[in-house]
């Protein structure tokens, strides 16, 4: 049974989801007001994880991923630009998407902006009020009131009254309490707003998640994720204003995936080691990226440098090879494209397969410990090694196998001469088959000088050549 450890009870439990066969998640996505960052893409992998093995596992799954595309920082940037808040929300949703899509991963069931959710946020807002746990403030803001919530805290462990002791209020804020947050703030000249009850003005940005899910999964959902940042005050904050306005329990299970870091800093732009993800891929190709992110525990702090990267990309090399020249055994058009039926047809190639689908199964049921699974693809690549001159048939299903486990995790979909002869700005391939063609000739014509020269030439490169009687094959070093 799956295994998922839950931040509201900080222990691993089994998975039981509220409506059998069906699972509603919630994740919250990115502010749109600058390019995805290498703390976005983990976010956006490690769901893209959960979702892809929670339909493995045969759940129908509705995976809602928001977009915060109104706040400080987006009136900002826009303004810095001399452009439109919709222009720039709409340039960065789009460069988001992209990125998202060269790391595989698949696009959520739906993706909510909170401008388009203006009537839920106000009509949210107006329960809180009714139900006594908000007020509006002499200075035309909308604040949540803490000290009415009495679970407030449950998700993060923080005590209200340690909180309260550290707090001050600026002395401009109407709050009641320093722990009060605000739900809706009063329009200021200049920037966009919406008519309300309370005056013109726009959200907080906590009551935009808490409107967009319960408006798109219910007032009681199965998960809701997000980066290890988020735990407080946004997710607590987002507990206070769904139950008190709906009566209801949020959310079953809370996910947070741990922190990046830079060569063991915390990653900042204030340090100066801030990476987005199309920085990363200017040097690296995006399976590489999402395999380095897979080999970290979710929940881990991820420590990027380059030299993990590298690594990334040996440890692909040496699964890439593996399949190398092992055709699928079922016809291309027959593959499932589906994950659970991917999972399933591998489930159903060969009883060879059983051991390791087994401890695959094991590992992504214990919390989805990718790195573990990660092993048994290794396992299962150096026993295709093993078999592939004595047995080919038994190489070529143990093969199908790996592709297919692999799937599960949006690794090894490439085509492995495709992966293996491809790069990041290195010689294209018409220029090495060339040179390779050139080589043969020399040998053909006994020219050893020159055939060793070419080899020579292709070895500096960074160009493997590996001669058999199939003839020249080559990779990328």
């Amino acid at each position: 049974m799956l295994q998922i450890h839950n931040s509201l009870t900080r222990r691993k439990e089994p998975f039981q989801p509220i409506e059998p066969g069906q699972v509603r998640m919630y994740v919250c996505g990115m502010t749109v007001y600058d390019y995805c960052h290498l703390g976005h893409a983990r976010v956006m992998v490690v769901f893209d994880i959960v979702y892809r093995y929670l339909q493995v596992l045969g759940y129908q799954v509705t995976y809602v991923r928001n977009i915060t595309d109104i706040d400080d920082k987006i009136i900002r940037r826009a303004a810095e630009a001399g452009e439109s808040i919709d222009t720039l929300t709409g340039r960065f949703i789009e460069a988001m998407q992209t990125d998202a899509e060269a790391l595989g991963v698949l696009p959520p069931s739906a993706e909510p902006r909170a401008t388009a959710h203006m009537d839920e946020i106000l009509a949210m807002v107006g329960t809180l009020i009714d139900k006594g746990f908000a007020y509006p403030a002499k200075n035309g803001d909308v604040y949540y009131a803490v000290g009415q919530f009495a679970d407030y805290g449950k998700l993060s462990g923080k005590d209200p009254r340690d909180l309260r002791a550290g707090a001050r209020v600026e002395v401009d804020e109407a709050k009641r309490d320093p722990l009060d947050f605000v739900l809706w703030k009063a329009a200021k000249p200049g920037e966009p707003a919406w008519n309300s009850p309370w005056g013109p003005g726009r959200p907080g940005w906590h009551i935009e998640c808490s409107a967009m899910s319960t408006c798109a999964l219910g007032h009681h959902f199965d998960i809701h994720g997000g980066g290890a940042d988020l735990q407080f005050p946004h997710h607590e904050n987002e507990i206070a204003q769904s139950e008190g306005a709906t009566g209801e329990p949020f959310v079953n299970v809370w996910m947070h995936n741990g922190f990046v870091r830079i060569n063991d800093e915390k990653m900042s732009k204030s340090l100066g080691n801030f990476f987005t993800v199309r920085d990363i891929l200017q040097r690296f190709r995006p399976e590489e990226v999402r395999y380095f992110i897979l080999t970290s525990h979710y929940r881990s702090p991820l420590n990027y440098d380059d030299a993990h990267l590298e690594t990334a990309r040996s440890a692909l090399t040496r699964l890439y090879t593996a399949l190398r020249g092992l055709p699928p055994t079922r016809a291309a058009s027959e593959t499932p494209a589906a994950p659970a039926e991917i999972i399933l047809a591998a489930d159903e190639t060969s009883p060879r397969l059983t051991p390791y689908r087994a401890r695959f199964h094991a590992a992504m049921n214990d919390d989805f410990n990718t790195p573990e699974a990660l092993a048994v693809l290794f396992d299962l690549a150096r026993e295709i090694n093993r078999t592939r001159v004595r047995d080919p048939a038994t190489a070529a299903e143990l093969a199908e196998g790996l592709r297919h486990l692999g799937s599960v995790l949006g690794l090894l979909g490439d085509d492995p001469d495709a992966y293996l002869r491809g790069g990041v700005g290195e010689d294209s391939d018409e220029v090495i088959e060339a040179l390779i063609t050139a080589r043969i000739a020399a040998r053909a014509a006994k020219d050893w000088t020159e055939a060793d020269r070419i080899r020579d030439q292709l070895t500096a490169a960074g160009i493997l050549l590996e001669d058999g009687a199939e003839g020249t094959r080559w990779r990328r070093a």
